[in-house]
């Protein structure tokens, strides 16, 4: 049997419901996680998703900021959560599925939302940078220590780093903007290296090809200028990688009504 796991940044799950429901009809992913959800645990909307079938729903959330969630309609065995840089900003939400469920054994979907960074390149200058980076040293030093890509795993989410090249519009002019300066993408490369992980997107699709997930809103043409990178990621252990058939970015979604700027990521995993 094959499965479908999804990756939004939805930019607040109560304004955009909408939105998640003409996915799901669409594209009817298994497991859906979303990132940037911007609601405490108690206003998340989980009614319409239990509608929807995803009767298996882990949260972490916080008041107006951030807020990450795993909505399924697969049953998991459980849910926690990893605290980073002492914040308690709510990056971070896990489910461990049951075998039969994603293979012969068990698998762990990790849903992140790594700190965007703000808008200056100098963690002596930018708090905010300096907490990003340090998010992803803790981020390294976890994937080591628990060999969070030992089994079968897969790390999701808007980890706020478009890598190579050609994850972006244009390389030379985005080496100073934040997302795509060479600290950046050495720390996101660390994390990667301790896995190791595969990157099912390039893993489908390498370069020379250009992958976007983000638009920016300040674009008023994002579509024509296509302006992008790629920012929202699926890993997965070497030992899932096998079970990879299918990815698909839906670029469309950034034209809908009242969209987020980033657009659903799927994969398919076959048994």
């Amino acid at each position: 049997m094959t499965k479908r796991i999804a990756t939004w940044n939805i930019n607040s799950v109560r304004l955009r419901m909408p939105l998640i429901e003409r996915f799901v009809q669409s594209h009817q992913p298994d497991i859906l996680c979303l990132q940037e959800i911007k609601c405490r645990q108690a206003e998340f909307p989980s009614a319409p998703l239990t509608a929807m079938g995803y009767k298996h729903i882990a949260i972490n959330a916080q008041k107006g900021y951030h807020g990450v969630a795993i909505a399924s309609r697969v049953p998991f065995d459980r849910s926690f959560t990893r605290e980073f840089c002492q914040k308690g900003d709510a990056r971070h939400i896990a489910a461990t599925f049951d075998p039969g469920v994603l293979g012969a054994e068990p698998v762990t979907v990790h849903n992140f939302y790594i700190p965007a960074g703000g808008d200056i390149p100098d963690p002596q200058l930018n708090p905010k940078f300096e907490h990003k980076l340090s998010f992803l040293d803790e981020l390294e030093a976890w994937t080591k220590s628990d060999g969070l890509a030992n089994g079968k795993s897969v790390l999701v989410g808007d980890l706020n780093i478009a890598p190579l090249e050609t994850d972006v519009w244009n390389h030379k002019a985005l080496l100073k903007i934040i997302s795509h300066t060479p600290i950046e993408v050495d720390r996101l490369q660390r994390v990667f290296g301790a896995g190791p992980w595969v990157d099912a997107i390039r893993h489908l699709v390498p370069e020379p090809e250009r992958l976007f997930t983000w638009w920016s809103y300040r674009s008023p043409n994002w579509e024509a200028a296509n302006k992008g990178r790629r920012l929202d990621h699926i890993w997965l252990s070497k030992t899932l990688a096998p079970q990879l058939k299918t990815m698909e970015i839906l670029k469309d979604a950034r034209g809908w009504d009242r969209p987020s700027d980033h657009v659903p990521v799927t994969v398919d995993l076959e048994d």
